[in-house]
């Protein structure tokens, strides 16, 4: 089957102002095509108030309507988009997909060390910075020293796959200055090896309030009291309507990546969409439809099986991140964890949200560190951010922990 190489990806804006822009993706199917487009498209600051989802398996026909981020690249986010799709090779013009033959090339890692003076909402500035130029930061170190300078230690990956270049180097040292102005001492980027990156690894230890709160991927009996969460999630699902699929009905609040929750869910059991269908309502209430079958393409009749994933469904829609703002001895520590995709993918802007929310709040930063946990045979992405208390905090912890989960949750 053969496609205009443009027709793959076509993306609409509106006519007026306040309306969705329409991005229509058609092309073959693949195991996480979905949940890799929604992931995408959060990555650049969308969000999707409406979706349309059909596949035979072998070819799939998707819509998204969109809304946010008034600054969006459209011409970089197309070219994104068509990376995800399965491969192609070109002919008169004609563009002719093939299924993935070889495994997706590991990124290099680089260090970006960034040394600037402190000052507050810093961190933010820089992370906007990296994120803007699209490179993926994958851990970070950040510390304050007594004379009031700020080393920052980033470990990256470059989507264009240009860092090794100065003109790449360049690229980001003048946008960093730019965006920092004075206060910015030096920025050195080199690339690292495995055994640098290995030893950049977090350590085990983890307090017992998270142990204990944060890392559930099922739903419990019951939530523990004070923990932050979506409001009620409702998951049902019917063998009755359809003789080849089992359908699923989700009714829930709204939130920032909601689609990319659902669909990072259901690639990591490995189910299917054949047809789906997604709408964000008044006062943020969405309604989502989807005709799901397994991987051996049979709906799911195994009661342990839909009880696992309802329940899973209903943890990731309830909590998609974990929040919490605990004590350090005699500091205050910021926390907020999220499951990684069995693929080791990461979720999309979490430390570019954090530390925006509390740049708001007017809260600094003394050090920073994300680093990856594996918990209970599941690997999490953890942030873990010490609180500058120099003078106080600015706003009760609970404001704080309030503030960092309504900007992830796209509720600011």
């Amino acid at each position: 089957m053969g496609i205009l190489h443009d027709d793959v990806v076509i993306i609409t804006e509106p006519e007026k102002e306040g309306d969705p822009s329409v991005i229509t993706i058609n092309c073959p199917d693949k195991t996480g095509l979905g949940c890799d487009l929604c992931r995408i498209i959060l990555f650049f600051g969308l969000s999707i108030v409406r979706g349309d989802v059909s596949t035979d398996g072998k070819w799939c026909f998707l819509v998204f309507w969109v809304v946010g981020n008034p600054g969006t690249r459209w011409g970089l986010l197309k070219k994104r988009l068509m990376e995800t799709c399965p491969s192609f090779s070109s002919a008169s013009g004609i563009s002719y997909y093939r299924h993935e033959l070889q495994s997706p090339k590991t990124p290099d890692v680089f260090l970006l060390k960034f040394c600037c003076y402190d000052r507050k909402g810093i961190l933010h500035d820089v992370t906007g910075v990296l994120c803007e130029l699209e490179l993926t930061i994958k851990k970070v170190k950040v510390s304050t020293t007594p004379d009031g300078k700020v080393m920052d230690l980033f470990f990256v990956t470059d989507t264009r796959e240009l860092l090794h270049t100065n003109k790449r180097k360049d690229e980001v040292s003048d946008h960093l200055k730019a965006a920092t102005g004075n206060a910015m001492i030096s920025c050195d980027i080199e690339m690292v090896g495995p055994e640098i990156t290995a030893c950049s690894q977090s350590s085990s230890f983890l307090p017992s309030v998270l142990m204990e709160d944060m890392f559930h991927l099922e739903m419990p009996d019951e939530l523990p009291s004070g923990l932050v969460t979506s409001s009620c999630v409702s998951v049902n699902m019917d063998n009755s309507l359809s003789p080849g699929h089992t359908l699923v009905q989700i009714m829930c609040k709204d939130h920032k990546g909601l689609l990319y929750d659902i669909m990072r869910t259901l690639k990591d059991y490995n189910i299917q969409i054949s047809y789906g269908r997604f709408s964000s309502k008044q006062r943020r209430n969405c309604e989502i439809d989807l005709f799901i079958v397994q991987a051996d393409g049979k709906k799911i009749v195994d009661p342990s099986k839909q009880n696992a994933l309802k329940s899973r469904l209903q943890m990731e829609l309830l909590r998609p991140l974990r929040v919490a703002v605990v004590s350090k001895g005699p500091d205050t520590e910021l926390l907020v964890a999220n499951p990684v995709e069995l693929s080791g993918k990461g979720r999309p802007l979490v430390f570019h949200d954090i530390t925006l929310a509390l740049k708001m709040s007017n809260t600094g930063i003394f050090s920073a560190k994300i680093g990856r946990h594996l918990v209970k045979d599941r690997e999490w992405e953890v942030y873990r951010v010490l609180l500058d208390e120099g003078d106080g905090l600015p706003v009760p912890r609970n404001k704080i922990e309030e503030g960092v989960w309504k900007m992830l949750m796209g509720w600011e």
